[in-house]
């Protein structure tokens, strides 16, 4: 039979679902795109390009505080009576035999108690320590987590684990995740800033790297004087002209280029140049804080007096208006559309000089923190940004020993049970999830792991973490890897 017959007399389900007909694989794609199981086609032009969610979100932008070196939890948020009362004594082998720790000494280990005092706040009752009165008042907008626990026990795989999922390089971070699969509402800044305070996180820009997704859902770093961020400003003698007809220039040869190799990496160099172009006059304004009222200023603690301390660990003089400005320019940036802000400071591994130090950190983040929920609410800001407060690890019952010292005055590093917190962005506020043993060893009820943590605030951005996948050396990786479900005891 000639071809065409053959063709005219083909059956309509043959013809519909023929490849040479091509609408039966343009069905299939379609249904594979809807349900997540193929990427959906990205914009070129600008990768950062909003995209839809899998579902409603709550929230649309993130604000992640991470207090790198692990803030104890028996001294701010998780009291222990029955600790105090066993303090001094030595914990039982069957409790201590099989674990590892950094440093203490389990020979010679004792349990330490903890001079603070604690009151309940708000309606929900949740116990603060006498460190934390300016959080202590919004109580009620914050959903407590005293039930986290992880694998690691050092810090950099301890940040690793929860800024990327797993506690080995090479992954991309949270806000690389939300970046890739939501873009971003701002076109003149990136989609995921990074503000430091403090000595430096020991996980450095690892925390922040975008892994194996394009470099353009990396996270930018944010310089804390001068430029915000470096080489961002022409140099003398270049006009905006030319530098525009630079980058155009630029631009057409990275087409080129893209069109033989299909490499996503020119894809994002020629995003990069455009976004640095746009760049120049948003980001001198952002850090412009001139605008702001007094009032708003002496909330967030801008230009407060910093008590002298003589340890260093939490980065020397300055801090505290650092700290404070880098949680206002955290307001104005989501204010301005960008999906994902990281605030880090360091240190807050406190193995001496526990009381002194602890109450210095918590003196420099309690009042902006405080400040950035109060004002997010006002704002009307709070029900769609996700306030995250975090850390890599906890501190330890036990006091620390090194070098068989019986003086102990500070904790090691404790994976098995900490507290981090979570406000506005769709989560249950005045909510107190979990709970810890009497010494605050381990977990008594409610267990959350860092992967179940992933998954919850993957959901609270529409995200099904099962379904945001991307495919690298023939594998689908994802930010929860393997493991994680949502928690939905979390969500409002």
């Amino acid at each position: 039979m000639h071809p065409l017959a053959q063709q005219i007399l083909s059956s309509r389900r043959h013809f519909l679902t023929s490849a040479a007909s091509g609408i039966g694989g343009l069905a299939l794609a379609s249904l594979l795109q809807q349900d997540g199981l193929l990427a959906q086609e990205r914009d070129s032009a600008n990768p950062l390009a909003p995209r839809p969610p899998h579902f409603a979100p709550k929230a649309r932008a993130c604000i992640c505080i991470y207090l790198e070196g692990a803030p104890s939890q028996i001294d701010l948020f998780d009291p222990k009576p029955r600790l105090n009362q066993l303090h001094g004594q030595p914990l039982p082998e069957s409790m201590t035999g099989n674990v590892r720790f950094a440093f203490i000494q389990r020979a010679t280990a004792r349990l330490l108690g903890s001079p603070r005092r604690f009151a309940k706040h708000g309606q929900c009752g949740m116990d603060l320590s006498d460190f934390l009165p300016h959080l202590a008042t919004c109580a009620d907008d914050i959903c407590w987590i005293r039930s986290m626990h992880t694998e690691s026990f050092n810090h950099h795989p301890g940040q690793l684990f929860m800024n990327t999922g797993v506690p080995t390089f090479g992954r991309p971070s949270m806000g690389s995740w939300l970046n890739y699969g939501l873009g971003s509402e701002s076109r003149n800044l990136p989609g995921y800033v990074v503000l430091t305070a403090g000595r430096g996180t020991s996980g450095g820009t690892s925390n922040w790297s975008s892994g194996f997704l394009p470099t353009t859902y990396a996270g930018v770093l944010f310089r804390n004087q001068g430029e915000p961020v470096l080489n961002l400003n022409n140099p003398p003698g270049l006009t905006g002209e030319m530098q525009r007809s630079t980058i155009e220039a630029i631009s057409r040869l990275n087409a080129l280029r893209h069109r033989h190799v299909n490499d996503p990496e020119i894809a994002s160099r020629i995003a990069s140049y455009e976004l640095a172009f746009r760049m120049q006059s948003a980001a001198p304004e952002l850090i412009d804080v001139s605008g702001e009222t007094r009032r708003t200023l002496d909330d967030y603690g801008i230009d407060r007096s910093e008590p002298a301390i003589a340890a260093h660990r939490g980065g020397g003089p300055g801090q505290f208006r650092q700290f404070a400005l880098n949680c206002l320019l955290a307001r104005r940036l989501v204010e301005r559309g960008v999906r994902f802000v990281n605030i880090y400071h360091a240190s807050w591994d406190h193995h001496s000089n526990l009381n002194a130090e602890l109450a210095h950190n918590s003196m420099m983040a309690d009042q902006p923190v405080a400040a950035l929920l109060k004002d997010l609410k006002r704002r009307g800001l709070l029900h769609s940004t996700l306030v995250l407060w975090l850390s890599e690890f906890g501190r330890t019952p036990l006091g620390e020993n090194r070098g068989g010292n019986p003086n102990a005055t500070g904790r090691d590093h404790h994976p098995f049970a900490f507290t981090i917190w979570m406000a506005g962005g769709g989560v249950k506020g005045g909510h107190i999830h979990g709970q810890t043993d009497d010494i605050g060893w381990g977990i008594a009820r409610d267990p959350v792991h860092i992967n179940d943590f992933h998954a919850t605030l993957l959901h609270l951005f529409g995200l099904d973490h099962l379904r945001l996948t991307y495919r690298y050396q023939g594998r689908d990786f994802r930010l929860t890897d393997v493991a994680g479900i949502v928690v939905p005891a979390l969500l409002a």
